[in-house]
């Protein structure tokens, strides 16, 4: 039980299903007050009128969708307003999808780093200045393991997460004299609907669906590692090796592990 997020206010984009769903549970579940954004208010509805029912702590819903930067700036402004300081913010919203390079569309890069990067970084920046100025909060990037090491058919779905490393760990470095703290997740594969987009012939989900993460062992590890100075989680470690061997010496990884990484 992480006691530290107790009263505390969580938002947490793409929260209305998949490992956002989970982690807006967990941290009703541990005591905090959530604010779940996402584009389905139906589903942000239920899920907010199920962690009042089941968990009684409050829990406000605003529609928004991250590729719209104009929205983000309207939507955390009224959070500020309406429900006051955030405590910490999971960057949760992204989506990919498996293509080779010559088969994407460039409406799909468009589209993927409006959300993966851009609205990423414009949620942030609307939550810092009350974070410097309180010296108090966390920002959670859900990254991953793609970010680390690149695959076939993943090449756009990669670039963006390679991005928001970047940015991750450049923003630690600013914010860190005023004590608030950044964390990059990431994850392998998790038992969740990202695949139904990122892979629409089920290829890469029977290929290696023994392998993947349960979102709800994902969110627990995240939701615990709040308002700490934990720099990043790497799930599964077994992958995370793999990532670092492949930082250290990518020709002999690559020749090793060609026909693993070919999967999708």
């Amino acid at each position: 039980m992480n006691t530290r997020i107790q009263g505390c206010n969580v938002v947490i984009t793409g929260a209305s299903s998949g490992i956002g769903e989970k982690i807006a549970i967990e941290c009703a579940r541990q005591g905090a007050h959530v604010i779940l954004l996402a584009r389905r208010e139906d589903l942000l509805v239920k899920l907010s009128e199920r962690i009042q029912r089941d968990y009684g702590v409050s829990s406000h819903y605003y529609v928004l969708d991250v590729q719209n930067l104009e929205s983000i700036k309207s939507v955390f402004t009224a959070i500020l307003k309406e429900v006051g300081p955030i405590d910490v913010l999971v960057n949760n919203a992204g989506f990919g999808m498996f293509n080779h390079v010559i088969d994407a569309s460039l409406d799909e890069m468009k589209n993927m780093f409006e959300v993966n990067v851009y609205g990423l970084i414009a949620s942030t920046k609307m939550v810092l200045p009350t974070m410097l100025d309180r010296k108090k909060g966390h920002i959670i990037n859900i990254a991953s393991q793609a970010g680390k090491l690149a695959t076939p058919k993943s090449s756009l779905y990669s670039a963006t997460k390679h991005a928001v490393l970047g940015f991750t760990n450049s923003l630690r470095f600013e914010v860190k004299p005023h004590q608030v703290f950044v964390t990059a997740v990431n994850p392998g594969p998790i038992k969740t609907d990202f695949f139904t987009i990122a892979d629409k012939d089920g290829k890469y989900v029977k290929n290696v669906g023994k392998w993947m993460l349960d979102p709800d062992k994902v969110a627990r590890t995240i939701v615990n590692a709040m308002l700490t100075s934990k720099r990043e989680i790497n799930l599964p470690g077994w992958m995370n090796i793999g990532s670092k061997m492949y930082q250290v010496m990518p020709k002999l990884v690559e020749r090793l592990a060609g026909k693993a990484f070919s999967q999708k």
